[in-house]
């Protein structure tokens, strides 16, 4: 893994352990992993440090700094731009195996409905899974629209990191660029 995924995956968790769909403990492994591919500062080594009896205490303090060290952006728990990360987050999880394409549109739309504007047709998708048995359109196809649209709404904007000083992430090992 290469430090910008190394970072975008640790931005990733932050939005989801911020909205409450990720557990501290596996922020503190997504950390670990960013330590490991090159990614360094100081508070990203106390996340690191953090056992399993401390994550939920810890991570709501660290977490914050060690982004903002790194030149990543925390976006406040509640916030409409932390929900769309933490929905984008969900959406980049399916193409890589980790969630099914039923299973994605089920979760953004039991966590955020049809108030999410980025993530509405995420949601309608997950409607049109609710009444295949009354229509005529077959499993398959909406089975193929998920990825489609979850591929898009992944790859919508992210916003540019905040860089500064020695720790941003050209001087740790990469380059973010524009997200």
């Amino acid at each position: 893994m290469s430090t910008e995924a190394a970072a975008l995956a640790l931005q990733d968790h932050a939005a989801l352990w911020s909205m409450g769909d990720i557990r501290a403990t596996d922020v503190v492994t997504g950390v670990c992993d960013a330590l490991v591919v090159g990614l360094d500062s100081p508070a990203l080594r106390m996340l690191a440090a953090c056992t399993r009896a401390e994550a939920d205490y810890d991570v709501p303090g660290l977490l914050p700094p060690a982004l903002d060290e790194l030149g990543l952006i925390f976006h406040p728990v509640g916030s409409l731009a932390g929900q769309e990360a933490a929905a984008r987050a969900l959406a980049a999880r399916m193409p890589a195996g980790e969630l099914t394409p039923r299973e994605l549109v089920f979760r953004i739309h039991q966590r955020f409905g049809h108030e999410l504007p980025l993530a509405e047709r995420l949601a309608n998708l997950d409607d049109e899974y609710d009444i295949l048995e009354y229509g005529d359109r077959p499993p398959a196809q909406v089975d193929a629209d998920v990825p489609a649209e979850a591929l898009l709404f992944a790859k919508h904007p992210r916003g540019t990191p905040r860089t500064h000083g020695s720790t941003d992430l050209k001087h740790a090992g990469g380059s973010l660029g524009s997200r």
